[in-house]
């Protein structure tokens, strides 16, 4: 009999919730439809604040045995299995046909099938993160640029339930209360960080040898190609 291997995961929210449902998230998320979780309590309480309003960090303990986890985190991975998830979930601003192009190639080429997982562990996008992605695939930003920015940004890692049987295997601990007066403007010096990144890589002279994603669709890269960072935080 298989032990239990419990994870403590803590969900940022305006409200207490001691019963995650599935099927009622937005679509639109990085990984898609799913409970989205993180193991640091501090960060937790970033997700919950507004500027006005308190919020809450929920505590949860998840039963990890039996569960089938994907570490998009993972040597297995590279940088654009991650940006692919993200384009076939979030909403992009395609500029030109190159973009509209690109994401195609990525779905294509590197987007990993997550139909038969349970759980999700991968880097976090909010939206200032986010805009890193968004550059790339619109040629501002090259391929070591958007590798750099990730690190430096520390995005962080994830934990998101995408199964009914992940959802039937997690259990309420408890609350506690984010102070927006202090989570809030921690939030927002994320957030200023983040966009300071970004203008430092975007005003970086390019080296000649410089990869954007044209040159990918134009190489044929694919899932196996060494030039890819394997794990952002290596």
């Amino acid at each position: 009999m298989e032990l239990p291997r419990n994870q403590a995961l803590f969900h940022g929210s305006q409200s207490i919730i001691e019963k995650p449902l599935i099927g009622i998230s937005n679509p639109y998320n990085d990984y898609g439809p799913g409970f989205y979780c993180t193991m640091e309590e501090e960060l937790a309480k970033e997700w919950a604040c507004s500027e006005t309003v308190d919020g809450y960090a929920n505590c949860y303990s998840l039963d990890e045995s039996g569960l089938r986890i994907m570490h998009l985190d993972g040597a297995e991975y590279n940088i654009l299995n991650w940006l692919a998830l993200l384009v076939n979930h979030r909403r992009f601003r395609v500029s030109n046909d190159v973009a509209g192009n690109a994401r195609a190639y990525l779905l294509d080429a590197f987007l990993p099938d997550i139909k038969e997982w349970d759980v999700i562990v991968g880097y976090r996008a909010n939206d200032s993160y986010f805009a890193f992605a968004n550059a790339f695939l619109n040629s501002v930003l090259s391929l070591t640029q958007l590798q750099e920015a990730m690190y430096l940004g520390k995005l962080g890692l994830q934990t998101v339930l995408i199964s009914e049987k992940a959802f039937g295997q997690i259990t309420f601990i408890g609350h506690t209360v984010a102070d927006h007066h202090v989570y809030y403007p921690l939030k927002m010096a994320r957030d200023q960080e983040a966009r300071r990144i970004f203008r430092q890589q975007r005003s970086l002279e390019q080296a000649l040898d410089a990869v954007y994603v044209l040159d990918i669709l134009r190489g044929g890269w694919e899932n196996d190609d060494p030039r890819l960072r394997r794990n952002l935080f290596e």
